[in-house]
């Protein structure tokens, strides 16, 4: 009888259970850090890119890959993977800021043309 196989992970297959992800989810900094910290290396990096590839957990995806090397990342997803260690790692501009000299752009003085 042949020895039983260990089924690959789906692209859709979250890498921890769903109790570790739902700490990541509801955890502060802190909680989030401990748990991430527990995480082998390579299954980090395949969580940070499971988790970024959801819409509405792609910001924890960036935090789980600012817990992850580039090249781990890379060695689970490719160039997207060095582009998620990019991402994680940029600093995060306010949306009102804007570049010396920038002027700010306002439609209230134009006038409908008819």
């Amino acid at each position: 009888m042949p020895a039983p196989q260990a089924r690959p992970s789906a692209p859709d297959d979250c890498p921890v259970p769903l109790d570790v992800l739902g700490t990541l989810y509801r955890g502060d900094s802190e909680m989030v850090e401990t748990v991430l910290a527990d995480i082998p290396s390579g299954t980090r990096a395949r969580l940070a890119a499971y988790l970024y590839g959801k819409s509405h957990l792609h910001a924890l995806g960036l935090r789980v890959a600012s817990a992850c090397t580039e090249t781990d990342l890379v060695r689970v997803a490719g160039h997207a993977g060095a582009v998620l260690f990019a991402q994680s790692r940029a600093e995060r501009r306010p949306a009102e800021a804007r570049l010396p000299g920038q002027r700010r752009i306002s439609l209230a003085g134009s006038r409908a043309i008819a």
